[in-house]
């Protein structure tokens, strides 16, 4: 039997073809993540996640970006739209408690729509906290503009999501808010010390480090290594591990990202060998994961640990919840938000 292989792999369209079927029967993966130019409809989901976990024999988890805003690769007409981070604080005007309560129910409800589709693995919410300039590529994604907060409402996401049977996956740890470029293009650095980092970026990664999964961010952080970023970065991998006490499973970002260098097996082996336990490339170019499969070994020992702590978080059977009356009272809470921009300012940025 071919062993668990430490990545997750994207794919090109609706369906596979005979290449990627093969190559994921070889590889064996230890899961799949989707995108929108993989979903037409549920009827079609259905079938695709099925397949996917066919090619490997086994109930290999499949994941998704289902934010919410601008990151929602299920949406309408065959599921709701569901508003960015920024928006809840927005709806309540600024009552954090209210807006974890919308927060739950929001992240309840995705829980269901991918749960029906096959979907088991959400890689949110995002526990970023942004500084003024910082990036767009974060932006509304954050729940709001300061560490409380986000942590209050990120907690709550992520309660909601397993509540409703499916995985969360924190991002992008030890903290993308400050970065200054997009990572899809260029490499951000962050020259902040230790300790002013602990008491902002760090700080929701920190207080919600019991949670099974997390996503790591292509950025530099120049007071624990000086070139590379934290993704391929031992250091910075360490300090996650010991500084912010994060003991869960740790996926790369995605591997094709431009912040990064060198090829793709470079990239994952640097990753892997850092202290990754799982990478992740996303684009579906077959020619790319034959390259992150040459360096993608079997997943063992505490990596193969973590996964399975992970999976194990899954609940079979959801929490009862009325989707119907929930659906109605989230709907009309946030009315009129599904667009916002920013939440309010919280806290002020060292």
């Amino acid at each position: 039997m071919t062993q668990t292989s430490a990545a997750i792999y994207g794919l090109s369209g609706t369906s596979l073809s005979a290449g990627q079927r093969a190559f994921f029967r070889d590889a064996s993966p230890w899961g799949f993540i989707l995108f929108k130019r993989n979903v037409r409809d549920a009827d079609q989901l259905r079938a695709l996640t099925s397949e996917l976990r066919d090619t490997v024999g086994r109930d290999a988890p499949v994941l998704i970006d289902q934010e919410g805003g601008r990151v929602q690769r299920m949406g309408p007409p065959h599921w709701r739209k569901y508003p960015p981070a920024s928006a809840y604080l927005a709806a309540t005007k600024g009552d954090v408690e209210a807006a974890a309560d919308l927060v739950r129910v929001g992240h309840r409800l995705m829980a269901d729509d991918l749960r029906t589709v096959g979907i088991n693995v959400d890689c949110a919410p995002v526990l970023d906290v942004p500084i003024q300039g910082s990036t767009d590529a974060i932006g509304d994604r954050a729940f709001a503009h300061g560490p409380e907060a986000v942590t209050r409402l990120g907690r709550a996401a992520a309660e909601g999501l397993l509540a409703g049977g499916v995985l969360p996956v924190i991002k992008h740890i030890p903290g993308h808010g400050r970065a200054m470029c997009d990572s899809h293009h260029d490499l951000p650095e962050v020259k902040l010390d230790l300790v002013s980092l602990d008491g902002w970026d760090f700080a929701p990664f920190k207080a919600l480090r019991d949670l099974p999964a997390a996503m790591t961010a292509h950025v530099v952080f120049k007071a624990a290594d000086a070139e590379q970023p934290a993704t391929t970065s031992h250091d910075t991998l360490e300090i996650i591990r010991e500084r912010l006490g994060f003991g869960g499973l740790l996926i790369t970002d995605d591997l094709s990202m431009n912040a990064l260098k060198g090829s793709l097996r470079e990239r994952a082996d640097r990753a892997l060998t850092a202290g990754c336990d799982i990478a992740l490339h996303c684009n579906g170019d077959l020619n790319e994961m034959r390259q992150v499969a040459e360096a993608a070994v079997a997943l063992q020992g505490r990596s193969l640990e973590r996964a399975e702590a992970a999976l194990a978080r899954i609940a079979t059977a959801p929490e009862p919840f009325d989707a119907e009356a929930e659906a109605a009272r989230f709907a009309a809470a946030i009315k009129g938000h599904l667009d916002a921009k920013a939440g309010p300012a919280i806290g002020e940025a060292p």
